[in-house]
């Protein structure tokens, strides 16, 4: 496995690779890695020849008030991790390599990012589309594989490669979850062991929106109450977005329309947790 940490050292390396007619994968990730993660390269293993990770925490994707500075890392572990699951090359800039000083340029999707976590997180999908260009540019990858447990951020992303005609295939991926079901997510380290049991009504929540459509409720609202209702019985919970909305647009749903997509932000003490379910 090969480390680079300038934009000119992978460069010459996919170079190469590109010279000998291979498909190049790439998985984005801001490190601290768990399976959910691992999952994703290994997916990028099969489908592709060679496999970049990239880990770097994009400054550029977290407001004045958020995690940044205390958002988990630990890159030993991570690169460890990287080889044993056969990654080709890890690309590991530090911010100054892909924001220099007189930055001053960046790509913004309009409609699929304002709403759900872009309405709580003004700039958010600002900085993750400008970071995803600049890799999707730097790399120039076949394929680039994201998690679906953030579901917009593939959107956008999915969006982004339309309209900027990126030749690259967007490969969304399943959520992977641990044992009880709560998707696994980096700033699941955050949780205190009762508040790990309390995150657990993400899930419970879609599930009870699950058993409501099946049995035939279609007002989106009604839904919505009774998941904010469960949400809200247990303790150091605070709901930021409960939505229910068409899958490719994120346009949020008064009638429940299959497919249909419900997506929802929980603060469970300080840490702010997503998770969402697909209908057909």
């Amino acid at each position: 496995m090969k480390t680079a940490s300038s934009k000119s050292e992978l460069r010459e390396i996919v170079r190469q690779w590109k010279r000998a007619g291979q498909i190049i994968g790439l998985v984005p990730t801001m490190g601290y890695f768990h399976k959910g993660h691992i999952s994703l390269m290994e997916r990028c293993r099969e489908l592709a020849d060679k496999v970049v990770v990239s880990i770097f925490v994009n400054p550029a994707q977290f407001g004045p008030e958020e995690d940044l500075d205390r958002y988990p890392r630990d890159i030993e572990r991570d690169l460890s991790l990287s080889k044993d699951a056969r990654v080709d090359l890890v690309f590991v800039p530090d911010a100054m390599e892909l924001y220099p000083p007189g930055f001053q340029t960046w790509v913004v999707v309009e409609e699929v990012s304002q709403g759900l976590c872009g309405a709580s997180r003004p700039g958010h999908f600002r900085g993750v589309a400008t970071i995803v260009a600049k890799l999707f540019n730097i790399v120039q990858p076949d394929l680039a594989l994201f998690g679906e447990k953030d579901y917009q951020q593939l959107q956008v992303i999915r969006q982004m490669v339309r309209d900027l005609d990126f030749p690259v295939e967007v490969v969304g991926h399943p959520t992977v979850r641990e044992v009880d079901g709560l998707a696994m997510s980096s700033r699941n380290s955050y949780l205190s062991p009762s508040q790990r049991q309390t995150a657990l009504c993400l899930k419970e929540a879609l599930d009870l929106a699950e058993e409501m459509i099946h049995k035939g409720e279609q007002d989106a609202e009604i839904i919505k109450k009774e998941m904010a209702g469960l949400i809200q019985g247990y303790p150091e919970t605070r709901i930021d977005y409960i939505v229910i909305a068409e899958p490719d647009t994120l346009t949020p749903m008064e009638r429940v329309d299959l497919p249909a997509i419900v997506a929802l932000a929980v603060f469970v003490g300080e840490t702010r947790l997503i998770d969402n379910r697909l209908f057909h």
